[in-house]
């Protein structure tokens, strides 16, 4: 699960402190607004070198690691 502790770090470093995150927390959990999520995404597309899109419809951690699995993959 490589994917889920790398996100850990680009989450934690965007909301600026250690939070604690599994495949089921939710972003308003983590109380993330529009911005902080586009900064997440410009993030995690520049430390895998892929492009996941302007209109992710994410609900919880896992679904991003998910989307970013694929991408990955297609590469």
């Amino acid at each position: 699960m490589e994917t889920l502790e790398k996100l850990k770090e680009i989450l934690a470093e965007c909301k600026g402190e250690d939070i604690e995150v599994t495949p089921e927390t939710t972003f308003d959990e983590l109380d993330f607004d529009s911005l902080d999520k586009v900064d997440i995404v410009m993030q995690i597309e520049e430390a895998y070198d892929i492009t996941l899109g302007d209109n992710l419809q994410l609900s919880t951690v896992g679904e991003l690691i998910q989307k970013i699995d694929e991408a990955v993959a297609a590469k």
